[in-house]
């Protein structure tokens, strides 16, 4: 099939590659989103999809909307038979999603109907998921609602963060995402609506969502941890600043200590949650660089009974 992929960020690339590798199928152009502003100059910067497409000469489109008159023009004139999409990063109308003859494929980073929204792999970390997926599913106009042609799995280890279970579905995706573009164009796949029940959904997790409630479980306070990490980042406060958790470990046997109390030795720090301990691993103070807790708390001299959270 002459194809046109959708995707945008980093995550997105394993499954251009795996399309471009194929050899079954022709990759005719590239949809992303515009430059943006990054680092400390604010300079614009393609996104790591334009950069990978360009490399191997493909056409890229850039439209601010995805229902721009001239972009929809060039979709029209380039004929694609399917789009696939990776994390797009924007809505596409009915008049763009119409185009393609067996229109735009989605690979999403969870097994739907669970977790449908913008942060699955997250969602599932935090509600304390042990398994998870991939689905690709025919794009409709209502959230990730369209019928689905194909899953895989994946096990959430019990020290994923949602950096390393969305690099592993990223990869498994891709070969799940090339394999529906086969199935599509042999006939011998066919979307399958997705069941009314088990629907969750899964919106943004922004920074306010992140804050750590020290009265919660310890079991609770490692899954927001490990699925703010790498971003929007767990955090908390300590003497009127931000602090950013950054591996916790739940200690069952350690009991003594009240919500957010921080108790640090020689080579170990430890906060009281709503249950047992966690042990802080690694933390990232307000303005400085990660480091291993035992050197943040030597360097702040933590007195005894302070505490987290405020």
């Amino acid at each position: 099939m002459k194809l046109v992929f959708a995707g945008t960020p980093e995550v997105a690339v394993p499954a251009l590659d795996a399309l471009l590798a194929s050899g079954r199928h022709e990759v005719a152009a590239v949809v992303t989103r515009p430059d943006a502003p990054a680092g400390r100059g604010r300079r614009l910067v393609a996104s790591p999809v334009a950069e990978r497409a360009e490399e191997a000469g493909i056409e890229v489109l850039k439209p601010a909307k995805p229902k721009d008159p001239e972009f929809l023009e060039r979709l029209r004139e380039i004929g694609p038979d399917c789009c696939p999409v990776v994390a797009y990063g924007a809505l596409l109308p009915r008049v763009a999603l119409d185009i393609p003859v067996h229109g735009w494929v989605n690979l999403h980073f969870s097994l739907l109907p669970a977790w449908r929204g913008a942060a699955p792999v997250q969602h599932a970390i935090m509600a304390g998921d042990e398994i998870t997926g991939a689905s690709t599913f025919l794009i409709e106009e209502g959230l990730d609602s369209g019928p689905v042609y194909g899953t895989v799995t994946e096990e959430i280890r019990p020290t994923d963060t949602s950096g390393d279970l969305l690099t592993r579905l990223a990869f498994a995706g891709a070969g799940l995402l090339a394999a529906t573009m086969d199935g599509i164009e042999d006939g011998t796949l066919k979307a399958v609506p997705q069941p009314a029940e088990g629907v969750s959904l899964a919106p943004k997790v922004n920074v306010e969502d992140a804050r750590i409630d020290w009265n919660a479980p310890a079991l609770r306070v490692d899954r927001m941890v490990r699925g703010c990490t790498p971003a929007p980042g767990a955090w908390t406060t300590f003497r009127g600043e931000r602090l950013k958790p950054i591996q916790a470990t739940p200690v069952p046997d350690r009991t003594d200590l009240a919500p957010g109390q921080i108790s640090a030795g020689k080579n170990n720090v430890y906060v009281g949650t709503g249950s047992h301990a966690v042990e802080l691993i690694w933390v990232q103070a307000q303005g400085k660089k990660p480091m291993r807790a035992a050197d943040w708390a030597r360097g702040v001299r933590i007195t005894e009974g302070e505490r987290l959270g405020g």
